[in-house]
């Protein structure tokens, strides 16, 4: 159960992260809140998940997640750049994720 908090801390860090860049910021009030709001559910669930999960295995996890997401966020809808050489790199920030999984004990 703490690994599928893990992954929804990790979908809300990508949230917050998003709903930041709209936020101008913090000059727009809806994403500010959107912002806001992403970042305690966020830190809401990478809380419950290092109840049980180590803090090093847990923080990792959540930042390669959010990291991972909001490139493919910013990649498919923000016109950011991609490229085999960042594409390789979201693999080996994944791979270290599913690491990280597989070796937890949890």
């Amino acid at each position: 159960m703490a690994w599928l908090y893990l992954v929804i801390a990790g979908v809300f860090e990508v949230v917050w992260a998003i709903s930041l860049k709209f936020s101008h910021g913090f000059t727009r009030l809806v994403p500010s809140i959107v912002t806001v709001l992403g970042m305690i559910v966020s830190f809401f669930f990478l809380a419950t998940a290092t109840k049980t999960l180590p803090i090093g295995t847990a923080y990792a996890a959540w930042t390669g997640i959010g990291a991972v997401g909001a490139i493919i966020i910013g990649t498919l809808f923000l016109d950011e750049p991609i490229s085999l050489v960042r594409i390789l790199f979201m693999v080996l920030i994944l791979v270290g994720v599913l690491g990280l999984k597989f070796t937890s004990g949890h």
